[in-house]
């Protein structure tokens, strides 16, 4: 087993984790101090392109070599050298990540731009906030001397990995500069480049992958979350800024310089597209300013015109990705277009044969017909790094030259896109308004320092006042404000920002066809922090004097944030003397809910032991713990784990018909198990528990929820519902469930609500959850299980139901024997 805070056997945290970057000589950037700026270029002058190190010559070959790749200390070190001789590149570390590996970011531009970096920088600054430009003058003069930024992203899902490979290709390429079309990029660009967004994933999925070498489950996907919390997950990650790696390089890229593109580059699936960009499919969330979407199909069909042009076949835009929810999309609240890219894949590094009558159909396209969004299939054949690489680089070269041939057009953009967002839009209030001191201080914590990070303006009241405020159902009040309240004007640059997080989302219902299954949005239709972290906020459309009459502060720094993470009010229970011992399940198909709720355990300082399939499967758990937690994960995943001959055997298998006994045992003995959601299969099939899922065999047309809130009424005389008012939220999914029981001795303990529950983002067929029990608790021998329809711990978001989690957990240590 693993004690708190370890995360995976000792011997893949050794060579995947922490001692990946022991592997050679550490590069000053490796070194750097957190949180430092520090400069890896060497004196200026110019550098003929034949002085500079190329990858190859670094790294003993080409990049793109099949079963070849460079881990996050090779990578260092090229780019240092490249940067050491370059004048034209230079290296920062912003700040270590989740693992302690340096977190680094290139800057690419002519030598005489990079003499001038902190003019270009300032000139940006004025152009994203209109209100420091005193004239039209003043605004030509910063259009016509100022750089396109652009801000390139790679490998943020680290066994994507053509990414960061191909980011050491193109910082040799700009570096050396050997036509006129790469001078006209470094003379009108400036380049920031993030070679990876997840160092550590980058070292555990490249030392993973060379162990796979030669073996029959060759290029297999790990059997650990390829970020340390959140795995997939951290590209949800940018409107809640939980993660190390969000937080550096928001702070550091996207509001230090405000880029005009951000260039986000990913990978998919083998058997459709080799490459996707946008134009977006609808919905667009409806805070992104209309230019920004037109801006970015301009580009993205650009992109793919050029790439045409060179003989990349199988380029397919406007297809599979909306623009609904920010959290993938944190410029589009900021100024700039976001291009996601995502190349086809390889089984990582090793090459594979995709036959043409293999290749099938993606989401608003086909892969062997023409259309005008797709129009030049991909044959079928063979697909190697050397492609995944080619493609990367080709898109993002054709990005950079738009950027440098309209380099006055995207500032001229940018500057209005500012300008409409100091002006108002008429759909947005005149202000948020936030209560002080509301109780939930976690929540308000998160709030407050979501905003701060996202650079809007958060400002108090210094005296109370009056305000008509505008409620969920549209109707207009007068309400009273204590002095302190934080005030959110909404004529500010990042206005769009605060509407989207604060406001309730109302996600437009999308049908195949009338009447069919609905069309499955990307990702989750709502994200409103308010509901979620249990805190009021109040569209303000006008405040009694005027918002000039409250005396505000100046805009809050995160000097000003409260100290951050801090609820023992809410952890008390799992903290106290004596607290029950809590075991969280990991398994080798690892679960990004896992992960997710190891972080947040991690933060609030709750203790907890790791435990994986044959922990579990040597039974007498109760000798070691008084609480088992199963997160969302599928019942057979669970118990069957990964197939024999699909990896390394010592990872096969789940916990087992053996793992299933000595859970029934445990709680027979005495034990409390929790179970969210999908996992609740497991504790019903496992102890014969009298519940079963209403939404079972629903079809989609009649009952969708994808993501998004609902009411919850809680019977707060229950002890897991300890502290919780008798209306909160859930976040509920698709995973999601809802129980029936006949059996009076399973205590309902909250329910979804009445009538028409839905909250914020989408629901089909409310009625067949409304009023429904979505957490019950079960007595069972001398134990019980507690099952949650929904995820209490949704992304680090749902500060709302953290206690439910909490108290369920330590329901054992004040358990009442039945």
């Amino acid at each position: 087993m693993i004690r708190a805070r370890m995360y995976q056997a000792g011997a893949l945290l050794a060579a995947w984790a922490v001692g990946a970057c022991a592997s050679s000589q550490p590069t000053p950037a490796a070194t750097a101090t957190p949180g430092a700026m520090r400069d890896a270029a060497s004196a200026p002058g110019a550098v003929s392109a034949t002085a500079l190190p190329t990858p190859a010559s670094y790294l003993g070959y080409k990049v793109g070599t099949d079963r070849k790749l460079a881990d996050w200390n090779q990578v260092l070190g090229y780019l240092t050298e490249l940067a050491q001789a370059s004048p034209r590149v230079k290296m920062d570390t912003l700040g270590q990540t989740t693992l302690d590996r340096p977190f680094v970011m290139l800057t690419i531009s002519s030598e005489a731009n990079m003499r001038r970096l902190e003019h270009y920088r300032e000139i940006n600054r004025k152009l994203a906030d209109p209100r420091t430009i005193a004239s039209s003058a003043e605004a030509e003069q910063l259009i016509h001397e100022g750089k396109a930024i652009v801000l390139i992203t790679a490998t943020i899902h680290s066994t994507e990995v053509g990414g960061t490979q191909m980011t050491m290709r193109l910082a040799h390429e700009l570096a050396s500069a050997r036509t006129a079309a790469d001078r006209e990029i470094l003379d009108n660009v400036i380049l920031l480049l993030v070679p990876s967004l997840n160092p550590d994933g980058q070292d555990m999925v490249v030392h993973w992958y060379d162990e796979t070498l030669g073996k029959p489950w060759e290029g297999a996907s790990p059997p650990f979350l390829y970020h340390y919390y959140t795995g997939h997950d951290d590209n949800r990650d940018w409107y809640f800024f939980s993660q190390k790696e969000t937080q550096l390089t928001v702070k550091y890229a996207h509001n230090a310089w405000h880029p005009q593109i951000v260039h986000d580059i990913h990978q998919q699936g083998s058997r459709a597209s080799r490459f996707f960009i946008p134009p977006w499919i609808d919905p667009v969330e409806p805070n992104v300013d209309p230019l920004l979407i037109e801006s970015a199909n301009d580009l993205g069909t650009y992109m793919a015109w050029r790439m045409g042009i060179e003989g990349k076949k199988g380029i397919v835009v406007n297809a599979t990705y909306d623009a609904w929810t920010p959290s993938r999309a944190y410029q589009h609240y900021h100024g700039g277009v976001r291009i996601l890219t995502e190349t086809a894949s390889a089984d990582i590094a090793t090459p594979i044969t995709v036959r043409w009558d293999q290749l099938q159909p993606g989401r608003n396209f086909d892969s062997r017909k023409a259309s005008w969004n797709f129009m030049e299939p991909w044959p079928g054949g063979d697909w190697h790094l050397s492609d995944i690489v080619d493609y990367m680089q080709s898109g993002a070269t054709a990005l950079l030259t738009h950027a440098a041939e309209n380099r006055e057009a995207w500032l001229r953009s940018f500057l209005r896109i500012g300008e409409r967002a100091v002006a108002g839009w008429n759909r947005w209030p005149q202000a948020w308004v936030i209560p002080p001191d509301q109780g939930n201080h976690l929540g308000q914590q998160e709030l407050q320092r979501v905003m701060v990070q996202a650079d809007v303006e958060v400002r108090r009241a210094g005296h109370a006042f009056r305000a008509q405020v505008r409620l969920p159902d549209s109707t207009v009040v007068t309400k009273d404000f204590p002095a302190g309240s934080w005030i959110i004007p909404m004529k500010q640059p990042y206005a769009g920002f605060a509407q989207a997080m604060l406001e309730r989302q109302h996600y437009p219902d999308l049908r195949e066809y009338p009447g069919g299954p609905p069309k499955r949005p990307y990702d989750v239709t709502a994200q409103t922090l308010p509901l979620m972290l249990d805190v009021d906020a109040f569209q303000a459309t006008s405040v009694d004097g005027g918002l000039a009459a409250l005396d505000l502060s100046a805009p809050m720094t995160d000097a000003d944030l409260m100290t951050r993470r801090s609820a023992p009010e809410l952890t008390a229970p799992l903290t106290r003397a004596g607290a029950p011992r809590v075991a969280i399940y990991q398994s080798y198909s690892p679960s990004m809910d896992e992960g997710w709720t190891r972080w947040i355990f991690d933060q609030l300082g709750v203790p907890y032991t790791t435990v994986h399939d044959a922990d579990i499967r040597a039974g007498h758990l109760l000798d070691r713990f008084d609480a088992l937690l199963l997160p969302q994960q599928s019942a057979r995943s669970i118990i069957e784990g990964r197939p024999a001959g699909s990896i390394d055997p010592k990872y096969v298998g789940g916990i087992g018909q053996a793992g299933v006994q000595a859970i029934h045992d445990f709680v027979q003995a005495g034990g409390t198990l929790v179970t969210l959601t999908e996992a609740n299969d497991l504790a019903i099939q496992a102890l014969d528990l009298p519940l079963r899922n209403r939404l079972d065999g629903l079809k989609p047309q009649d009952y969708y929820i994808p993501g998004s809130i609902l009411r919850l009424d809680v019977d707060a005389a229950q002890p897991v519902a300890a502290g919780m008012p008798r209306q909160s939220t859930a976040w509920v999914e698709r995973g999601a469930m809802a129980f029936d029981t006949t059996d009076p001795s399973v205590r309902v303990i909250a329910r979804y609500g009445q009538g028409t529950p839905l909250l914020s983002g989408w629901a089909l067929g409310q009625q067949h959850i409304a009023g429904q029990p979505a957490l019950v608790e079960v007595p069972v021998g001398k134990g019980r299980v507690i099952l949650f329809g929904f995820r209490p711990q949704y992304r680090a978001q749902t500060v709302a139901t953290y206690p439910l989690l909490f108290n369920a957990l330590a329901a054992g240590g004040s358990r009442a024997q039945p």
